[in-house]
């Protein structure tokens, strides 16, 4: 069994708390419903044109946990051009 993880550090464009939440749910509810991941806001929470979301998937094989997680970070950047991905980090476990 592997359990890996993605945390996405994000620019969004957003200067009220009330913007930020819109994007990041819905960024985290297409996450959900496409790729069946686990999904949460991890950092950053009260700053409104940045945060930190984690995606995690657990699966029985080293490769296909990361390829989904890879495709997850290609879709956000193609179907979100006004959100920049600052940084991410991948984990295995």
């Amino acid at each position: 069994m592997f359990v890996h993880s993605l945390c996405l550090h994000l620019h969004l464009p957003s200067h009220s708390l009330k913007g930020k939440r819109g994007i990041v749910k819905s960024i985290i509810a297409r996450a959900r419903q496409d790729f069946n991941v686990s999904a949460a806001e991890v950092d950053l929470q009260d700053v409104p044109d940045e945060a930190v979301l984690a995606f995690a998937t657990v699966t029985g094989d080293r490769s296909p946990g990361r390829h989904l997680l890879e495709r997850l970070e290609d879709r956000i950047a193609e179907e979100r051009p006004d959100v920049t991905i600052v940084a991410a980090e991948f984990e295995e476990r």
